[in-house]
């Protein structure tokens, strides 16, 4: 098995270098129905698909959230700009956390923040964490860098042959080995935070 695993490298970090979040500004100031949001979320984010069949939203989607606490109910069935500020946080927790994390994660935030008219609301909180992650782009495709060039020197003895998948092997286990590590980081710091507040919420 033969693969270029320079240009797969180079790929990925393109990738990285490209990636970017939904602009608060682009966000319509106009309350939005839920065929609305629908749209206005496939358009955003479809560049994170991994596949063009693959769906960022779905009606069942959204009820679900508001259904788990996860988004606040819309107001005669529209949603406004904090709803979708939510719903991307979401869009993203959710590859990696379950529901319940996610749920406990984001209750402060849509308790204090969500619809607030002060100066420091959940937008300003939106613009800081996007800010800061792009801020990151630059390290993390160094990191990446750092673990392929450790896999390419894995291996050195293997046949031939066999010697690129086992790297390709050794590149994804390092990947997924920080995701995992990662994961258990958040899920140890998540379960340090105050249960939300269900009953009242419902009411």
């Amino acid at each position: 098995m033969t693969i270029d695993t320079k240009d797969m490298l180079n790929s990925i970090l393109s990738s990285i270098s490209r990636i970017d979040y939904v602009r608060p500004d682009s966000i319509p100031n106009i309350e939005l129905y839920m065929d609305q949001v629908t749209t206005f979320m496939e358009k955003e984010l479809s560049t994170t698909k991994r596949f063009p069949e693959d769906k960022i939203l779905t009606k069942t989607m959204i009820n679900n959230y508001a259904k788990n606490n996860l988004l606040p109910p819309p107001v005669k069935k529209k949603y406004s700009r904090e709803h979708i500020l939510v719903l991307i946080f979401i869009y993203y927790f959710k590859n990696i956390l379950s529901i319940k994390d996610i749920e406990t994660l984001l209750a402060p935030i849509t308790e204090k923040y969500f619809d607030n008219d002060s100066s420091f609301d959940l937008t300003s909180i939106y613009e800081e964490i996007c800010q800061t992650e792009k801020e990151r782009i630059d390290s993390l495709q160094k990191e990446v860098a750092r673990a392929h060039r450790t896999a390419a020197e894995s291996f050195s003895q293997a046949p031939e042959d066999e010697r690129d998948y086992l790297q390709l092997f050794s590149f994804i286990c390092s990947l997924s080995f920080d995701v995992y590590v990662k994961k258990l980081l958040i899920e140890k710091l998540i379960d340090e935070l105050p249960a939300p507040d269900t009953e009242n919420k419902k009411k």
